[in-house]
């Protein structure tokens, strides 16, 4: 059996919907939104790489690089924002994080 473009876009658009319905059915817990947007951005590397391969170029493998760079930064950051916001409030509700507007 050969893999096609198509199972990876297949692949690729499942684990999309995953990360969305992740942030759209439990909105309440951070974390989970955070592992959301992670899914997302794999999602999104999947389809850079398999067109990368499928075009015989590399530009959307380094692309995919970047985005892997973004994607730990912005998970660092997020859970060092979680963390702080936990120290201060007890409480990580993303509804309640108004509180947090200065």
């Amino acid at each position: 059996m050969i893999i096609s473009l198509d199972h990876y876009l297949i692949v690729a658009a499942l684990l999309f919907i995953i990360g969305a319905l992740g942030i759209f059915l439990n909105h309440r817990n951070m974390i989970v939104i955070l592992m959301s947007i992670e899914l997302m951005l794999l999602a999104a590397n999947i389809n850079f790489i398999a067109f990368s391969q499928y075009l015989g170029d590399l530009v959307g493998q380094i692309f995919a690089l970047f985005v892997l760079t973004i994607a730990a930064a912005e998970s660092a950051i997020g859970l060092a924002i979680i963390v702080v916001y936990f120290r201060n409030f007890r409480d990580i509700d993303v509804d309640d994080m108004t509180r947090m507007k200065g």
